[in-house]
């Protein structure tokens, strides 16, 4: 993947484009651009493996349609966090994301921030942003005790022994 882009200034304040000048500037910048079949208005992009979709606002603005998300397949996954892990999800799998993958995805997710006049964040610019997070040892941590799914380290019947009755 080429990084050129992240070498040129950035402008220091934020204009938003209008869906011309945005699809100008994805095409000039190497995004393949497609028709949404049966709309008008609503374009997909891609580019380094990594897909989207945009459409024209009433006003002539851009606004996004469909997150970005790697391609597995033909369909666009959804990135999701599990504290240990992140994996890309589809309807049909669930794989772990690969460090090549969250850089595909960062890569595409800033240029089209650029592309549409968004405003970089910076939280958002140190690494991948998941879609949703769900980490296995908060979950339920809101229901009473006896109500919580047994955890597999909270196995039924087990017993700690301390270390005078091993001796």
């Amino acid at each position: 993947m080429e990084d050129d882009w992240k070498h040129r200034k950035m402008p220091k304040t934020i204009e938003a484009r209008t869906y011309e000048e945005a699809l100008a500037w994805l095409r000039d910048n190497g995004f393949d651009i497609t028709e949404a079949p049966g709309t008008n208005g609503r374009v997909f992009l891609r580019k380094y493996n990594v897909s989207a979709a945009i459409q024209k606002t009433p006003e002539d603005g851009v606004k996004i349609f469909a997150y970005p998300g790697y391609l597995i397949g033909s369909e666009i996954s959804k990135l999701v966090n599990r504290g240990y892990q992140q994996f890309l999800k589809t309807s049909k799998t669930e794989v772990p994301a690969t460090a090549e993958h969250l850089k595909a995805l960062q890569s595409f997710s800033e240029e089209l921030k650029v592309a549409l006049g968004l405003p970089s964040l910076y939280n958002e610019s140190l690494g991948t942003v998941s879609e949703s997070y769900h980490y296995d040892r908060i979950r339920d941590r809101d229901k009473p005790t006896a109500e919580r799914p047994k955890r597999p380290w909270e196995s039924a019947g087990r017993t700690t022994v301390s270390k005078k009755a091993r001796a």
